[in-house]
């Protein structure tokens, strides 16, 4: 729901095939099998736990010698065959996914809203030709009181066709428009721009026309795949880390750049300086100290120490630019990276999330289950969208910011385990509403009538 809000005002109006839809939604799920996966194994897990509590059949297992530990173990080995396959199809399948899905989202972009003309109104879909029809029979071919601008000259309105009445044709293979006009007239301010003193007007009267107007540009064309840069989240893992090295040993450049940047300019800065025209022995550099120059010698070396004072500021300050430029797709690089395992490695917390807790509060079905579900998965939503974003900021290194919200899960996953193995009832529904019927409200805010109240001094 997300994806198509997102998209739906390039959809709308488009007059797109119901098999580019599909297409396109196609592959917006593919690239989320990734994310789903974790919530799927969570979801099904409180589900078929929940269930086996409900209807004491855990209670029955443990009876005939068959430890929870043991059931969640032989579970566990399937979660982690679906955190292997979700890493596989997040590296291999959903790169090549997420550049068709941002390609076909770009060809529709670029492709025209559908031909409508409507009554009243100038139409301007058309390239250089702006029109507006006044009546619009039910057949939507017959056109009546049309007004035709021509805008190729790039004039303005100097040049339109009026007719009473008409036609509008599309042609079989939908590239032109055919306009039949019937009893008008036509009007051109620039006719003839060479003769325009002598003839700065051309107006004639027809009694049927036809204009053709190019209408291909409302079809809907693929572009090639050469036409698209690939991003890196459009990558696998093995060509992410290629893009890694490569931006590693651009920064690693550009930081000698700096040193030799900074090197060149010490020539000048120690209590020798030397001037260029001096020299008239190129075998001898020895110059002349700064004190016995003359006044235009001296401001000639001074102008030029801060020239090259300038040149290195401005130089140091592009390397710094560049440094930081890179240094920022470095860590989108490291986090697209680490995203991958973090996925796959969801599926497997969910999992010992999911299978203790329904085990412990022994409800199935797909209410109670569902709102768990649901509050689990936006933590870990949450908290992996802020730690990417801190990560990508500088402020955390990227592998802590990344693993967040897996660090912050492993506890739970650790303290739920724990719970269901003792057979604790801390988390179950039955005991909390036991808990919340003991409890009497009135007690809060009555007292005993031999009960004096307390003074403070």
């Amino acid at each position: 729901m997300q994806f198509l809000w997102k998209y739906v005002d390039d959809l709308v109006g488009k007059g797109l095939e119901i098999t580019i839809i599909l297409e396109l939604l196609f592959y917006a799920s593919a690239t989320f099998v990734a994310l789903a996966a974790p919530l799927a194994v969570l979801l099904s897990s409180l589900m078929t736990f929940g269930s086996l509590g409900e209807r004491y059949e855990i209670i029955a297992m443990k009876s005939a010698g068959i430890s929870l530990r043991k059931l969640i173990f032989s579970l566990s080995l399937f979660s982690i065959l679906i955190a292997g396959s979700s890493f596989l199809f997040a590296d291999n399948f959903a790169p090549k996914a997420y550049y068709k899905l941002k390609k076909l989202i770009r060809n529709i972009q670029d492709q025209k809203p559908t031909l409508t003309i409507e009554e009243g109104t100038f139409y301007s879909g058309f390239d250089n030709y702006i029109i507006r029809v006044g009546k619009k029979d039910r057949n939507n071919t017959d056109i009546y009181d049309i007004l035709l601008f021509d805008h190729s000259k790039y004039r303005g309105n100097t040049t339109f066709t009026y007719a009473k009445k008409g036609k509008m044709q599309m042609t079989d293979d939908k590239m032109f428009m055919i306009f039949y006009l019937y009893d008008g007239f036509y009007w051109d301010e620039n006719a003839n721009q060479e003769s325009y003193e002598k003839n700065p007007l051309f107006r004639s009267t027809f009694s049927e026309q036809y204009k053709r107007i190019d209408i291909s540009s409302f079809q809907f064309e693929r572009t090639s795949d050469d036409f698209f840069s690939k991003g890196y989240q459009a990558l696998s893992n093995n060509e992410i880390k290629q893009l890694i090295d490569t931006t590693m040993i651009t920064i690693r450049q550009q930081n000698n750049d700096i040193y030799t940047i900074f090197l060149n300019s010490c020539y000048y800065l120690n209590h020798y300086f030397y001037l260029d025209s001096i020299q008239t022995n190129p075998s001898d550099i020895k110059g002349l100290p700064y004190e016995k120059l003359s006044r235009n010698e001296k401001a000639e070396v001074i102008d030029k120490v801060l020239r090259l004072k300038n040149d290195f500021k401005n130089g140091f300050n592009n390397n710094r630019e560049y440094n930081q430029y890179n240094y920022t797709n470095l860590a989108s690089y490291y986090a697209e990276w680490y995203k991958k395992y973090v996925y796959a490695v969801a599926c497997i917390v969910f999992f010992f999330i999911g299978a203790p807790l329904g085990s412990i509060i022994r409800k199935g079905g797909i209410g109670v289950p569902l709102v768990i579900t649901v509050a689990f998965f936006t933590a870990f939503f949450f908290l992996t969208i802020f730690g990417e974003k801190i990560a990508k900021g500088g402020a955390v290194p990227v592998w802590f910011g990344m693993w967040l919200s897996t660090l912050i899960l492993i506890p739970i996953c650790a303290f739920l385990t724990y719970q269901a193995s003792v057979d604790s009832a801390l988390l179950s529904s039955e005991e909390l509403y036991k808990k919340i019927q003991q409890l009497n409200p009135k007690k809060l805010f009555t007292r005993k009538k031999n009960e004096s109240p307390t003074t403070h001094p």
